[in-house]
């Protein structure tokens, strides 16, 4: 596994990692690693703590020599690579003819060793590494995470299939201008096929990156591969948000959508579902580095089964591999799902399900390793209610069958103790269904069509009447299929406590600044071609006694222009399709153009939803909202 931090959930994003990860950066470390002698050792003093990212992305830079801190407190503390921590005044008795330092701030740095180096010792930094100030949101301050909002995207262009990046401009509500998203386009191979800027105009415009389109613009044949993003000018957040479909040309009926990558490697992944009868899922295992994936280094795993299988091929940086989940482990079917021990090589994975003519893609998420089973879920104060709540439709039983699945989500979670609540659209209670306390290993698949005779949606909670644990990382996953053409989708999210005025840690949590978080800020992409966009919105509630929401949807152009705005109400517990041709007309979501969006927006309650769009032959899809 590589030993890097990508994330935690107290400071976010690490901003070091991104900053040594980035493509760029990538090939500046290569040419730095030319500057190292043939033999010879290498000294590395480490200033910020960067030594075992830097090692572990480039292996090259081994501190052979001796890893040297100016922190007297660790001097003698392993360090990490077979010896101990080494004062920084000793770092002249090294007999390493270079000294690298690892850190960005050449000047500084240069100074500082100086007067502890022999003359005779060549002195590195990472200042040839850095990204060019142009791309910087903050060149003052390198490490800002805003100068390093970036992100993967799966990318494919094909005789079938294309796909189309979807956002918003975001980033002008923070007060940002001039900005510019830096796009690298990479083949199943990892080579580069393309690159290029997209610029965005001031002001809250569409951003559209098409595949088909950019094949043509540069020349491409085909390929199946990934685009790294690097918002340039960003302000506010370093989160880069999409929406990615997935439509068939010449015939092809899938269609499926899916969202961002999460921009932050993982050591596991899980919601990934073994194959149905008559299905093939394929994973698809994207390297997000520059270092090339061993083979065997990525295993799967039945969840809550200890028996490991490894993907065989080395995956070279950069690359893409499709892995097909039903040889790897055979015998497995669903309801069963799979744990992906990913050792840090990866963002969050999209797997594919073909079935007959028709393929659909989802992705996975992120297992966590810092959650512990937590006692005080079973006494949460009244204040909260039903406490974590995991909001999702229930399509209307006459037309579409819908499942769950509960996921275990954190790798020290052993049992799942949940009830299922089920709600009417106007808010009204349809029963309770207590599934019990889940095994790791369960195989359990909810058929909320049978539960329900109408549409509505249903809510996951905790409920420990028979004992178990949880750990506020609820996670389910969804699947949607059609009782006419046999279409399918699915999704999956985790649980949140949701409008109440009362907190509990860092729940309920705000799209934007500090708990509690009662508002809503959601975007809704407009339909492409012939395809007509919906949302499933949901007014989910940890406590009773809730107001009717005062929902406002703003239909806006491409451009950025509002050209249409109307209030709805939901109560709470309720939930609401909204399909924007029909709540602002035809004519006026054609005028809104290709980019055009409506941000729904609610000053009074934080509101949950699902997205996707229909086709005139009935294919659909169906993924989770983003906020920002």
């Amino acid at each position: 596994m590589l030993n890097i931090r990508t994330f935690d959930a107290t400071g976010g994003g690490n901003v070091l990692y991104k900053a040594l990860a980035h493509p760029l950066a990538a090939a500046a470390m290569a040419a730095l690693a030319e500057r190292l002698p043939a033999e010879g050792a290498l000294a590395v003093y480490d200033p910020d703590g960067a030594a075992a990212t830097l090692t572990a992305l480039y292996p090259a830079f081994t501190p052979d020599g001796g890893l040297f801190t100016h922190e007297s407190e660790q001097v003698g503390e392993k360090d990490g690579f077979g010896g101990t921590k080494r004062a920084l005044t000793r770092i002249g008795e090294s007999p390493a003819e270079v000294i690298l330092v690892a850190s960005f701030e050449h000047e500084k740095m240069l100074a500082r060793v100086a007067r502890v180096a022999r003359p005779d010792q060549l002195v590195l930094t990472l200042r040839d590494v850095r990204v060019p100030d142009r791309m910087l949101s903050n060149p003052r301050v390198y490490l800002d995470k805003q100068n390093f909002a970036t992100n993967f995207c799966f990318f494919r262009d094909d005789a079938r299939f294309s796909t189309r990046l979807v956002t918003a401009n975001y980033w002008c509500s923070y007060g940002a201008r001039d900005v510019r998203y830096w796009m690298r386009l990479y083949d199943g191979a990892g080579a580069v096929l393309a690159e290029w800027e997209h610029p965005v105009p001031d002001g809250p415009a569409g951003i559209v990156v098409d595949s088909a389109d950019i094949r043509a613009r540069f020349d491409l044949p085909e390929f199946c591969g990934q685009i790294f993003i690097h918002v340039m000018g960003a302000r506010g957040h370093d989160v880069v948000k999409y929406a990615l479909d997935i439509y068939g040309k010449s015939g092809e009926p899938s269609l499926s959508v899916t969202h961002d990558a999460n921009a932050w490697p993982s050591p596991r992944f899980a919601t990934l579902p073994a194959p149905d009868r008559g299905e093939r899922v394929v994973l698809w295992v994207q390297n997000s580095h520059a270092t090339p994936i061993p083979a065997g280094a990525i295993t799967l795993n039945p969840m809550g089964v200890e028996d490991h299988h490894p993907v065989a091929q080395e995956i070279g940086p950069f690359a893409t591999l499709p892995v097909d989940v039903g040889a790897l482990v055979p015998g497995v079917a669903w309801p069963a799902q799979f744990e992906l021990r990913s050792g840090n090589h990866v963002v969050r994975p999209r797997y594919e399900i073909t079935k007959g003519a028709r393929t659909r893609i989802a992705h996975m998420n992120v297992e966590r390793g810092d959650l512990k089973p937590e006692p005080a879920l079973r006494s949460l104060s009244p204040d909260l209610g039903r406490g974590f709540v995991l909001p999702f439709p229930v399509l209307d039983p006459a037309r579409f069958e819908s499942w769950m699945q509960p996921t275990p989500m954190s790798e020290a979670l052993s049992s799942l103790p949940l009830r299922l609540d089920l709600f009417a659209e106007d808010g009204s209670p349809r029963g309770q269904h207590f599934l019990g306390n889940l095994p790791r290993s369960h195989h359990t698949a909810i058929a909320l069509h049978d539960l329900m005779s109408e549409a509505g949606h249903a809510d996951l909670v905790y409920d420990f009447r028979e004992g178990g644990d949880g750990d506020g990382w609820l996670h389910a996953l969804m699947r949607y299929r059609s009782r006419e053409n046999g279409h399918e989708a699915e999704t999956s999210f985790g649980s949140h406590i949701f409008n109440t005025l009362m907190t509990w840690r860092n729940e309920p949590q705000s799209y934007s600044g500090p708990p509690p978080g009662l508002t809503t800020r959601l975007f809704l992409k407009l339909g492409q071609d012939t395809r007509r966009s919906f949302s499933c919105l949901i007014y989910p509630t940890s406590v009773e006694g809730q107001p009717p929401s005062e929902t406002v949807l703003h239909l806006h152009a491409a451009d950025g222009a509002e050209i249409g705005r109307k209030t709805i109400r939901l109560n709470p517990s309720g939930s609401f399709t909204v399909w924007p041709h029909e709540i602002f007309g035809v004519e006026a979501v054609e005028q809104a153009g290709t980019g055009g969006y409506v941000l729904i927006r609610d000053l009074t309650c934080r509101l949950f939803g699902y997205h996707g769009q229909r086709d005139e032959a009935g294919a659909f899809s169906l993924d989770h909202m983003f906020g920002f």
